[in-house]
């Protein structure tokens, strides 16, 4: 768990330093995801972040935090706004240094559990390394929208590995989580990672096959990208098919932006 929990933190620490020159009106700059401003990002990720610090420590703690937050959600209030209410005697500076103290106590908090110590979570419980690569792969996908917001490109890390693997395991999920069938086999994964080191997951086939740089196939299956706005080759109706719904991560199913939103 350390190393990935090292990962964890370098992923947060990576945004934190993007977002640390900001003054007021940069702070309220809007990005494309929902028209968040970049306050609204690092305000989602500081409160899930504040929450995972419970899931570790204490289950009971966590279940009550879980249960108001569903139930404000139930009642009609979008995530965001929630965040926003209760970080509200926060300003930006303050928020990032307040998000930072609960991601490295989430992180070392997790570095001494055993990979597979099982965690609650909203939805299933959720293995250690699970979690850890969860909370990796959602921090790195809300710091996309403040790249994106800025209009500056991503730098390739081997932390992208994580998210990778994570997009592949969740192949079938992509499926079930709109009620629909398991299409196939888990189509071949060829990535070229960090330094251009190749990062392979299934068995080589003509039929099946997601294959291009690791950074696009990371912007596609956390739902920032359309695949076709994208470097990667994309072989086969169920790749296809994969490629279209991909979503790496827990809750209702959505889509991505459409074609053409981020054209390469």
């Amino acid at each position: 768990m350390g190393p990935l929990c090292r990962d964890l933190v370098a992923e947060c620490d990576e945004l934190g330093s993007l977002v640390a020159p900001l003054d007021a009106r940069g702070w309220r700059t809007r990005t494309r995801f929902y028209e968040w401003a970049i306050y609204d990002e690092i305000a989602h990720l500081c409160l899930f972040d504040e929450i995972a610090v419970l899931a570790a420590r204490d289950r009971d703690a966590f279940r009550a935090e879980q249960a108001a937050l569903e139930g404000t959600l139930a009642g009609g209030m979008e995530v965001s706004e929630f965040a926003r209410r209760r970080y509200a005697h926060l300003d930006g500076p303050s928020l990032a240094a307040f998000w930072r103290d609960c991601y490295q106590a989430e992180s070392a908090l997790l570095a001494t559990l055993d990979p597979k110590h099982r965690l609650p979570w909203f939805g299933p419980d959720m293995s250690a390394r699970s979690f850890a690569t969860a909370r990796l792969m959602e921090t790195w996908a809300h710091g996309q929208d403040v790249y994106d917001a800025f209009g500056r490109a991503r730098p390739v890390t081997a932390r992208l590995r994580h998210l990778a693997h994570l997009g592949v395991l969740t192949f079938s999920w992509s499926f079930a989580n709109r009620g629909l069938p398991t299409p196939g086999p888990t189509p071949y994964v060829d990535l070229e990672g960090e330094g251009g080191e190749r990062w392979t997951w299934g068995a080589q086939s003509g039929d099946a096959a997601v294959r291009g740089p690791a950074l696009d196939f990371c912007l596609v299956v956390t739902q920032r990208r359309h695949h076709l706005d994208t470097g990667l080759e994309v072989i086969g109706p169920v790749a296809e098919e994969w490629m279209r719904l991909a979503q790496c991560f827990a809750g209702p199913a959505v889509m991505g932006p459409p074609p053409g939103t981020f054209p390469r």
